[in-house]
């Protein structure tokens, strides 16, 4: 089968077509025939040696895909061949097929095509873990979401709008501010004075701060929440890692909590599965549904990474491995 693998630790550059055997699933796991695989920011710092996780080289990059379920390990229940499903791996994603444990396999509703099932599951989870989780985001809240046009960001907003609340979008461009309206944020602000212009909307502050961006704007970000606000920590997409005063904390009344979804797994099986189950009636309704920046074919993976490292993208990158139809021949199994 097809797969792009990483060669090297220099960038998007390093990404190479190769053609190596299909994986067989073992017990409690499930191969799936891909469709479709979602571009994650982690996968970009992967290919610069940058990421906490850093498997043996070569290996086969991406995280989340859509497709069909090709064969079932020893033991997997719940699911069928040729379901419509969605996964998350570690590993393995830009490939043809790829095994995933199976607690980690979700069924995609029939409204959804598979090429926006593979912009699912890792920025919906996420997100949802965020807002509904780590902040308790309740109906009518407020919301201050930063790189709301991006792949995590988007969803961000969706999901927030999903669960009641009010969003106040942060974005660069006029044409990303379009993007996030259509995706239902109540209000926009641009990154450049955006803690002036939240004051304006909300003089007392926002509930809850979605921060998936780090850097300079971190403590501006503390000063728009309101008593007993809290800012979730999702990433540190501008490079640096910024720090707190912790005095700031106690004199506004204040949160600073960390959002390390993939973390949270560890030890909770289910967690997954109950998360997808929350967001099911949402996913099938289309009020979750990603905005697409652009599908690209498996081989321009590296261009796919080089977008998101422009900062140009307005919702999720996307690669298309076998397409809408999905499924392989039944004697290609060998690779």
């Amino acid at each position: 089968m097809r797969a792009m693998q990483l060669s090297a630790t220099n960038g998007p550059g390093s990404l190479e077509l190769r053609d190596i055997e299909t994986p067989s699933p073992g017990p409690g796991e499930v191969l799936i025939d891909v469709a479709y695989a979602g571009v994650t920011f982690p996968e970009l710092l992967q290919s610069r040696g940058q990421y906490q996780m850093r498997p043996e080289l070569p290996y086969t990059v991406g995280s989340e895909v859509s497709g069909f379920v090709r064969e079932l390990g020893e033991g997997v229940t719940g699911l069928s061949v040729g379901d419509r499903v969605v996964g998350v791996a570690n590993t393995g994603a830009y490939a043809e097929s790829i095994v995933v444990p199976a607690a980690s396999v979700l069924p995609l509703p029939d409204a959804v095509s598979l090429s926006a099932g593979a912009g699912m599951p890792m920025n919906l989870l996420t997100a949802d873990f965020a807002l509904r989780v780590r902040g308790r985001l309740e109906p009518g809240q407020t919301v201050l979401i930063h790189g709301a046009a991006g792949g995590l960001g988007s969803a961000l907003v969706q999901v927030a709008c999903a669960f009641g609340a009010e969003v106040v979008a942060v974005v660069s461009t006029e044409e990303k501010a379009e993007t996030v309206r259509s995706l239902g944020a109540s209000h926009v602000v641009f990154a450049d004075g955006f803690k002036d212009a939240v004051k304006d909307l909300f003089p007392d502050g926002v509930d809850l701060v979605a921060d998936p961006v780090g850097g300079d704007r971190f403590t501006d970000s503390l000063r728009t929440l309101k008593t007993f606000g809290t800012l979730l920590v999702l990433g540190f997409t501008a490079g640096s890692i910024p720090e707190v005063k912790v005095n700031r904390l106690l004199l506004g009344n204040i949160s600073v909590a960390g959002v390390g979804w993939g973390a949270a797994l560890a030890g909770r099986p289910d967690m997954v599965v109950t998360q997808w189950e929350t967001l099911w009636p949402h996913l099938s309704s289309g009020a979750l549904d990603p905005a697409i920046h652009t599908v690209l074919p498996l081989e321009r993976a590296p261009e796919a990474l080089e977008l998101i490292d422009s900062r140009s993208v307005r919702g999720k990158v996307v690669l298309e491995v076998r397409g809408e139809a999905g499924r392989a021949d039944t004697n290609d199994h060998q690779g």
